[in-house]
């Protein structure tokens, strides 16, 4: 009778017991399978894009030159120290939209293609990239009458070309420009040699003559023109008592001096205007006491030229017309 007793508790005991034990069990694996599958989203979550499809969202990282040191700004705030850098903001609206484009452009190029700058997008030196200032050193260059009115008008150029670069099959462009071209572009060969690239032709502008930057002079002693080019070409000879002591021996289809000869010293037209410190490759030469090169233009010709970009606007040509005129077979994209 007892051992009855007995089972009979132990059998009551283990229906109380085998419920807690098994629910306890059950309590660890869902934590253990909760856990796994948090980590398992974690682990499968697509990975965010850091480059904004939109241009004017992306952030780019300015190399300040004589510092050394890298600032990031946002596309279009960037872009309001380019175009006023590089375009007088008395300019035509339509001419600073144009600028606004071609300085979006260029930069989306160097961030596409890759810097030659280690952790910078773009430097703002002009003779490498491209010309930035801040609004502090821009306002203290300008009239302080004209300062608000200046800004204004080069933050809505960005603004209101927001988004938009020049592209060729797809991508942007090269986005050379100069400030005066003498009427006619030059081709990207005849200025750094290599391919030409098919947007970059030579195209004819009118309305140039009437700048500044049209024409200018560079005057100097034989003896000096003689010591610039020894310089580089220590063993150049120059007999001025000849009949062509200094020749031009051949140009571009644009005009301007391909190869000129110095003596027993043939160099190119590129390497002349930086030699004698002309504004252009498209000049000629007067020799009587002196030597004198009669420059036209400024800059190396290629791709927009501002002032005939400012021309065109004045006679009622808008940016895309004048971004159409200077680059062949582009198309001007919002990305």
């Amino acid at each position: 009778m007892k051992k009855i007793i007995v089972y009979i508790l132990v059998f009551v005991l283990l229906c109380f017991l085998l419920p807690v034990i098994f629910t306890q069990k059950q309590q660890k694996m869902d934590v253990a399978t909760s856990t796994n599958n948090e980590n398992a989203i974690q682990n499968t979550e697509p990975e965010k894009n850091e480059e904004p499809t939109q241009t004017e969202n992306r952030t780019v990282k300015l190399l300040h030159a004589k510092t050394g040191e890298i600032e990031e700004l946002p596309m279009d705030e960037y872009l309001y120290g380019v175009v006023s850098a590089e375009m007088p903001a008395n300019y035509q609206e339509e001419a600073l939209k144009a600028q606004a484009i071609v300085a979006r452009t260029y930069t989306a190029y160097k961030m596409y293609k890759g810097s030659k700058h280690e952790n910078a997008d773009i430097c703002d030196d002009s003779t490498c990239c491209q010309a930035w200032i801040s609004k502090e050193d821009r306002f203290a260059k300008w009239n302080e009458e004209l300062r608000e009115e200046n800004w204004e008008k080069i933050n809505t150029a960005v603004n209101d070309t927001t988004g938009k670069i020049i592209t060729y099959n797809g991508e942007p462009i090269n986005a050379f420009f100069h400030s005066n071209s003498g009427g006619t572009t030059e081709t990207v060969a005849n200025v750094w040699g290599g391919s030409n690239y098919p947007y970059l032709q030579s195209v004819e502008t009118s309305g140039e003559d009437g700048y500044t930057q049209y024409s200018s002079t560079v005057t100097l002693t034989k003896e000096e023109t003689l010591a610039k080019i020894r310089e580089k070409y220590p063993e150049t000879v120059i007999d001025w008592n000849v009949e062509n002591p200094v020749s031009i021996t051949e140009y571009t289809e644009s005009g301007r001096v391909k190869t000129i000869q110095f003596g027993n010293t043939n160099i190119s037209g590129v390497e002349a205007r930086t030699i004698f410190g002309l504004k252009s490759a498209k000049f000629n030469i007067e020799i009587g006491e002196s030597v004198t090169f009669n420059v036209v233009g400024y800059g190396h010709g290629v791709g927009l030229s501002q002032t005939g970009a400012d021309s065109m606007a004045k006679t009622g040509a808008s940016a895309e017309q004048i971004i159409n005129h200077y680059y062949t077979g582009v198309k001007i994209e919002n990305i």
